[in-house]
């Protein structure tokens, strides 16, 4: 289950308590009260209505802006370097592509669309369990995708690319190998990608599609080590969360010195 889903339990359940305690128990509860007490507030409530009266407010409060404003994420792999790493912890606006409601997703409000070259937020759904996946907005509904040798093209325009450095990549189990890390601009954005230096996964040449109505295609920026649409296809607008904007924290758990599990260089930071 979702944390989304199980803070609109926890939500529903602690209000519901609350209020049926207030108007069926409450005031047989006080008619009870012994004649010495001088408040009425001396009447015991049970340990679960005075648990759900301090919980709701709590909850109701990060269920608002959780599903409206913010919402944070922890990014758990590497398909996004070298933009973001695992251990970043993100922030997600909820309302850049319209009001949702909670869980659900059902828009009630349309703000606005995804973008190219938006990072975005969104549900992927598999045979056990339901998870949230980052990537970036590569096409637009009725956008024309090819992917050949390691270059974009959108409705026939390669996206322009330029060499930065070599480097190396790595996973969050030591393995390493070399890539190449180019800047990419895709309409006025620009941001990092790497692709592999050898043997860079041929599954991953994709030939001409378009992007269904209400769908978009999307790519991690670590173009050999990311499963996205060009594995399993397109995302529909109804599993779109929000887009990131943000990085608010950020852990190595590669590092052994404690004093330098925190990347401070990347707090504050601004997605591109």
């Amino acid at each position: 289950m979702r944390f989304s889903e199980i803070l609109l339990s926890a939500t529903v359940l602690t209000g519901l308590v609350w209020l049926v305690d207030t108007i069926f128990f409450r005031a047989n509860r006080l008619m009870h009260v012994m004649p010495s007490n001088t408040s009425k507030s001396s009447a015991a409530e049970p340990w679960y209505v005075e648990y759900s009266k301090a919980f709701f407010p709590i909850l109701l409060i990060v269920l608002i802006l959780r599903s409206f404003l913010a919402e944070p994420f922890r990014i758990p792999s590497g398909s996004m370097h070298p933009t973001l790493w695992e251990g970043d912890f993100i922030l997600v606006n909820k309302f850049d592509y319209g009001i949702r409601l909670p869980v659900i997703g059902t828009k009630i409000f349309s703000i606005g669309e995804p973008k190219r070259g938006d990072v975005i937020v969104f549900k992927q759904d598999d045979d056990l369990d339901s998870k949230d996946v980052i990537k970036r907005v590569i096409g637009l509904p009725g956008d024309h995708i090819n992917y050949k040798d390691n270059i974009i093209y959108v409705n026939g325009t390669p996206l322009k690319q330029e060499f930065l450095e070599e480097t190396n990549d790595f996973t969050l189990e030591k393995a390493s190998w070399p890539v190449r890390k180019l800047s990419e601009k895709i309409d006025d954005k620009i941001h990092d990608i790497y692709i592999h230096v050898k043997d860079p996964l041929r599954i991953y040449q994709y030939n001409d599609t378009t992007v269904p109505k209400g769908s978009y295609f999307v790519m991690g920026d670590n173009r050999d080590n990311s499963k996205d649409s060009r594995y399993w296809g397109f995302v529909k607008d109804e599993d779109i969360l929000g887009r990131a904007f943000a990085i608010w924290m950020s852990w190595d758990s590669l590092e052994n010195d404690w004093s330098k599990k925190i990347r401070w260089h990347r707090l504050a930071t601004i997605i591109h």
